[in-house]
């Protein structure tokens, strides 16, 4: 499970994913967020999971490190889905299974179902879409890129590099801490520690070998950080110039273009077709 979260996990390649400026993906994946929660029947949906898919297969990311980015909210998506399968039961729903249990009378009813469903398939495209972003580019780019989008709101005293630095620190450890979490679990699993049988609360109490040195290797990492940021006279609201620089292509006007389709699909169905949620 600890190596299937890929926050921060960047995929080599020469998509037209990964040939986007970075300020263009991070606006378009902010906006196809906001289109998944407005879509608010099937068809919408269906075009924003369409979307998805081709964005998917655009990557050139392979499917199997796609599906591991949708593992750990597995149990999210499930227990989502069961929240609305056993909800929206009125009067005038249609019941399609009830049950009589010690007083309690589950139903499921056809919205019911229908909510589930829409809610797992929004879950899932949210996630995918997320996981392309950091997917296509790298940690330095994508500082970059917020960077120079954040840009304004340095007229308002707002300190932009330090925000954009602690995002740069947090992306880089990230796949550093999954390994040495994983070092340290198999570490504790030679010594006959046993983390994946037992209770809810054997488990977290199994655990508690692991986070103990977690813990101290990171603040070590970032004390071992700090010093070498120090001796280096770094200043976090300095002007520094990047090695690549961010330019506005044709293909970023086209994906911008390829997105107003899209909204514009998803608002025209919204407005013909019957509202599930």
């Amino acid at each position: 499970m600890i190596k299937d979260i890929t926050i921060g996990q960047y995929y080599a390649g020469k998509s037209p994913l990964h040939r986007m400026d970075a300020r263009m993906k991070l606006l378009l994946t902010l906006v196809f967020m906001v289109v998944i929660f407005l879509s608010q029947n099937f068809f919408s949906l269906g075009l924003v999971a369409l979307a998805t898919v081709v964005l998917c297969i655009l990557s050139g990311v392979p499917a199997r490190m796609q599906l591991r980015s949708l593992r750990p909210i597995l149990f999210l998506v499930i227990f989502t889905s069961l929240l609305h399968l056993f909800s929206n039961i009125g009067e005038d729903a249609r019941v399609l299974v009830s049950a009589n249990l010690w007083g309690w009378e589950p139903a499921i009813s056809l919205q019911g179902v229908n909510n589930a469903i829409f809610t797992a398939v929004r879950i899932i495209c949210l996630i995918a879409t997320s996981s392309l972003l950091t997917y296509t580019t790298t940690p330095s780019m994508l500082t970059t890129g917020l960077e120079k989008l954040l840009w304004p709101l340095r007229k308002l005293r707002v300190p932009v590099g330090a925000f954009t630095m602690i995002m740069t620190l947090a992306l880089r450890f990230v796949p550093t801490l999954i390994e040495e979490t994983d070092r340290i679990m198999n570490a504790q699993k030679s010594r006959g520690a046993n983390l994946e049988t037992g209770s809810l609360l054997q488990r977290m109490k199994a655990f508690v070998p692991v986070l103990v040195p977690l813990f101290v290797s990171a603040f070590r990492r970032a004390a071992d950080l700090s010093d070498a940021m120090e001796s280096r006279c770094y200043v976090v609201e300095g002007k520094r110039t990047t090695l690549k620089q961010l330019r506005f292509r044709a293909r970023d006007f086209a994906a911008a273009a390829a997105m107003l389709v899209i909204i514009g699909g998803v608002v025209t169905l919204n407005i013909f077709f019957v509202r599930v949620m």
